[in-house]
């Protein structure tokens, strides 16, 4: 993979730590009663399945979707948009309870294809099974409508070395962490689907995928907030940042600055998103996220303590101090003393 062109600014560098300040967090920011997590995870999982399949072209409606899932046992479905659909939730609800005991090998996506189109009779020719047909890239409008090709992807010819050369080089660069694995997801799902391996389902298993690599690498909360849906409502920005970074693969140095920025920005939404969702959930129960209660806790302790205090002894980022703060502040459970860089807080 010719990574050496890749530019890890400054603004990468900062939306990184940002969400792995998160990952770091969750275990705290998690401790919600299981059915509030459960209920969390079933929304998210309700808008990733009912979005993957939107982008590709479906016309469910996340309430949809949400009918049909909770009838999967009669596994009878009549129309392809509810195949893919049934399909979808069996991948994911496998990558949720087994993501630690799968290694990224081609016989397991060639296994997460075959499930993903195992309710699709029009697929059964090809499931699980590489490209034997030239396929290229469409993009669809709400409708379902296709607008148009985005990209040609890999030959068959060429597609079964390219996939072995692209599970050999993540696999090697994860295990000798020379580079971050959020990057080496986003490098991933750029390669995979500008080789698009399978006739069909390509897209959506491109997402699926990338639930499984940032599980595998850490991010437990990934579950309870849907990338697929911070994608489906930037879909032409999604479509535009793909074509940018692929049209230039071949090029000694290509551009991955495109896809780079527009994945993370999206990871970023993500953990945002949670984040809110979070907070209202305290909130209904009356109670206070667990970093509110440690600062409470410590400005009860000591009496007094500054922003720069509670970095230090918390270790937590500055600015999520600082909304922590003013939250307790506007709850009256301490006060606020000073201005700049004279302020302080009490009880």
């Amino acid at each position: 993979m010719k990574i050496n062109s890749l530019n890890i600014t400054s603004e990468i560098l900062n939306i990184i730590a940002g969400i792995d300040e998160f990952k770091g967090s969750w275990k705290v920011l998690g401790n919600l009663a299981p059915e509030q997590l459960i209920s969390l995870r079933r929304v998210a999982t309700i808008e990733s399945i009912g979005s993957s399949t939107r982008i590709e072209g479906s016309k469910l409606s996340d309430k949809q979707v949400e009918v049909l899932l909770s009838n999967l046992q009669i596994q009878k479905f009549e129309n392809r948009d509810e195949q893919e659909v049934a399909g979808y939730a069996a991948v994911m609800n496998t990558l949720f309870e087994n993501y630690q005991e799968i290694p990224l090998t081609e016989n397991y996506i060639r296994q997460f294809h075959r499930d993903l189109l195992k309710y699709s009779d029009k697929d059964s020719r090809h499931r699980g099974e590489y490209k034997k047909h030239n396929n290229q890239v469409e993009a669809f409008d709400a409708s379902g409508k296709s607008v148009g090709v985005v990209f040609v992807t890999a030959t068959p010819f060429d597609t079964p070395l390219r996939m072995q050369h692209l599970i050999a080089w993540t696999n090697d660069t994860l295990a000798n962490k020379s580079l971050h694995p959020i990057l080496v997801t986003a490098i991933f799902v750029v390669e995979f689907l500008a080789i698009h391996p399978f006739q069909d389902g390509n897209g959506r298993l491109s997402r699926a995928l990338t639930t499984y690599l940032l599980l595998s690498a850490g991010y437990a909360y990934v579950p309870y907030s849907s990338l697929e849906s911070i994608i489906e409502h930037s879909k032409e920005g999604y479509y535009l940042a793909l074509r940018q970074t692929q049209g230039t693969l071949e090029n000694d140095n290509p551009d991955w600055q495109p896809w780079i920025m527009f994945f993370l920005k999206a990871l970023l939404k993500q953990k945002q998103r949670l984040e809110t969702k979070l907070d209202k959930e305290y909130l209904l129960l009356g109670q206070l996220p667990q970093l509110s209660l440690d600062i409470l806790e410590l400005v009860k302790s000591r009496g007094q303590l500054t922003i720069s205090d509670i970095v230090v002894i918390t270790k937590a980022n500055r600015n999520t101090i600082k909304k922590h703060l003013e939250n307790l502040v506007l709850r009256n459970q301490i006060q606020k003393h000073g201005i700049g860089k004279g302020t302080f807080y009490t009880r």
